[in-house]
């Protein structure tokens, strides 16, 4: 891969679309991962306004620190940049206590995982009315187009998705090329929803770079067939992944009424 020229491309794509928008810059959720790093980076190097929001819920200090330093760096750099700190945790809380209890269980965390995201959407889009700004999303094409690892209306709610045709190994790569801080292109991906230790391979059973090879067999026409072992358990997780997640990377499906109902 061009680094250099992938990242300017998509610097010029962003500034291109904002200006076409008539909005006054973007809004981009930081939290101390990689995608946000590179996300937020490229839109600073637009020169229009960058605000770098920081939303945590019962978020591990490690995260916090991570982020706090990217800002850091990000304002030591540009003079476009802004940032805010709205702890989310009180809200988070308060919607457990207000929310019915339920007898079934069995999916409440990940509701309440999704509930994280979702609030964090529109802490987003609250800022992004205040100011004219976009909200950029942070999903990679790993995330948004093969196994559909995002929340939908959550930080799958954005106005416009930079890196999403970059996988992941290419989001590191321009973060190297953009010295984004060691400490995050050195920390274990995690979407930090849960409130634990889980990183995204924990979650999903398979690491970036197996998916990204999975993208790519399917791609090439490959079937289960055709591997064996772990390849093959891979394999099998990614094609049940991406099935079961076309519901998010798919337009919504509109009911179409036949004509001949309108006579």
């Amino acid at each position: 891969m061009q680094t250099e020229k992938v990242a300017n491309h998509i610097v010029n794509w962003l500034k291109e679309y904002a200006v076409k928008a008539n909005m006054d810059g973007f809004v981009v959720g930081v939290s101390g991962g990689i995608d946000s790093a590179v996300t937020s980076f490229l839109c600073a190097k637009t020169g229009m306004r960058t605000l770098c929001v920081e939303m945590p819920i019962h978020q591990a200090e490690s995260q916090v620190t991570r982020g706090r330093e990217h800002i850091a760096l990000l304002k030591k750099q540009f003079a476009n940049v802004s940032d805010v700190c709205v702890d989310l945790t009180p809200v988070f809380e308060e919607f457990k206590k207000q929310a019915p209890s339920t007898e079934d269980d069995r999916f409440l965390d990940l509701s309440l995982a999704n509930t994280r995201a979702r609030l964090r959407m529109t802490t987003l889009y609250y800022f992004a009315g205040l100011h004219r700004y976009l909200v950029a999303g942070t999903g990679n094409k790993v995330e948004d187009f093969g196994v559909g690892f995002f929340t939908k209306y959550g930080d799958g709610g954005v106005d416009l998705s930079p890196i999403a045709s970059l996988l992941k190994s290419e989001v590191y790569e321009i973060g190297r090329f953009l010295k984004v801080p060691a400490s995050i292109l050195k920390a274990a991906p995690t979407d930090g929803l849960f409130g634990d230790s889980r990183t995204d391979e924990d979650q999903i059973g398979a690491s970036y770079d197996e998916l990204e090879w999975a993208m790519q067999m399917q791609a090439e026409g490959k079937s289960n067939n055709d591997f064996s072992g772990r390849k093959r358990t891979v394999f099998d997780l990614y094609l049940k992944l991406n099935k079961a997640n076309q519901h998010k990377m798919v337009p919504i499906p509109v009911c179409e009424i036949p004509p001949a109902f309108r006579e």
